[in-house]
């Protein structure tokens, strides 16, 4: 064993003169900057003000009397992304082994600092997101249900998360409800923008180029703050929440996207189908719903997978039109006096948790490209 580990070390750190004196100078310093994080979060950070602030973080102002509310979106949430990891993989069991085991420790730990109902709360959403997650990746049924279910869970989650206000959704909430429905909103639209660009009609296409073209010159934040600005414009003796004033932004915007990640996955169908169905006496419909589209949307399900990441990271700016996400919570607490000199807690938890989403999308995102790879061999 001994044998290996100092052949190893040769090959990968030691196996030509350069390679040895970078490692000589990074493995010191690497070892150094671990040893006093590890110090830091262990011995020295104050967590007690994450504890004491966990509710602004996750649900912003959401009304203390209606978290049952915000309860049922997280276990909604929790099995809706268990389906969704169903469609894209199959969990090996050991995995969900410990995600269970995660679940409970998570529940346990939390109910020291916010109750033991609150702590089984937790346990009970992750293992109905496990539990879920083995349902949908074994049973085909489960799996023709699973989309239809995430959207009606969707629609279950605004109808009860809303009559407190929209106004008071905030925190981690916020941001991931926001991200999923950008991210099912842009599809329907990006598909017809991409069609639109490739249709005979000249008019057609040149609006939809021309869309396609002005939203991905312009950057984010302006499509936001302009959709906000511009709605009680239009209608000026209509009240239209801030939210989705900011929902429409970002899916006006990254529908732009959508659609040419849909135009690459059809220009890369052979034109050889089109012609065959052409010559069966096939509907130009017929033709896009039943062979196009299927296919092409094969081609990008990895690049949209990725973009729900730019999503999510793209939903702080809804701060400039006055909405709470979960990095301005954190900054919410850091203006308290009392939890001032507490800056790193608050953004190294902030960080390990946009870490943890990112991490999650992209291992999901790279198992599909790869399951997707194995079925079209």
């Amino acid at each position: 064993m001994n044998v290996v580990a100092l052949r190893w070390v040769h090959r990968n750190l030691f196996a030509k003169p350069f390679d040895a004196v970078l490692s000589v100078f990074v493995i010191p310093i690497s070892a150094w900057v671990i040893y006093a994080f590890a110090k830091w979060v262990l011995v020295d950070a104050r967590w007690h003000v994450l504890t004491g602030s966990m509710r602004v973080l996750m649900v912003g102002i959401y009304p203390v009397d209606q978290l049952w509310r915000a309860w049922f979106s997280v276990t909604v949430l929790s099995a809706m992304l268990g389906a969704g990891l169903g469609l894209s993989m199959q969990p090996p069991r050991r995995l969900l082994a410990v995600l269970a085991i995660l679940g409970a420790a998570a529940g346990i730990i939390a109910s020291f600092s916010v109750g033991a109902a609150h702590g089984a709360l937790i346990t009970a959403s992750a293992w109905i997101g496990v539990g879920v997650w083995q349902a949908v990746s074994l049973s085909v049924r489960a799996r023709r249900l699973a989309a239809p279910a995430m959207l009606l869970g969707l629609a279950a989650i605004f109808f009860v998360f809303s009559p407190p206000g929209l106004e008071t959704w905030g925190g981690l909430l916020l941001s991931v409800i926001l991200t999923l429905t950008t991210s099912v909103l842009t599809l329907p639209f990006g598909i017809l923008l991409a069609f639109g660009r490739q249709s005979r009609i000249a008019s057609l296409r040149v609006i939809c180029t021309a869309y396609i073209e002005i939203m991905r010159s312009v950057p984010l934040i302006l499509v936001v703050y302009w959709i906000w600005i511009v709605v009680p414009l239009l209608a000026p003796n209509t009240s239209v929440p801030s939210l989705l004033r900011g929902m429409a932004g970002f899916a006006l915007f990254y529908a732009a996207y959508v659609a040419e990640y849909v135009r690459s996955g059809l220009q890369a169908l052979p034109k050889g189908q089109v012609e065959a169905a052409n010559s069966l006496g096939m509907s130009t419909w017929t033709i896009n719903v039943d062979i196009v589209l299927p296919q092409a949307l094969r081609v990008v399900v990895p690049a949209l997978v990725g973009q729900v990441l730019d999503i999510f990271n793209g939903a702080t700016l809804v701060f400039i039109i006055g909405l709470t996400d979960f990095l301005r919570a954190g900054q919410m607490i850091l203006a308290d006096p009392q939890n001032s000199g507490r800056i790193y807690e608050i953004y190294v938890f902030l960080l390990a948790v946009y870490f943890t989403v990112g991490a999650t999308i992209t291992y999901a995102s790279r198992r599909l490209e790869a399951y997707l790879a194995r079925g079209a061999r």
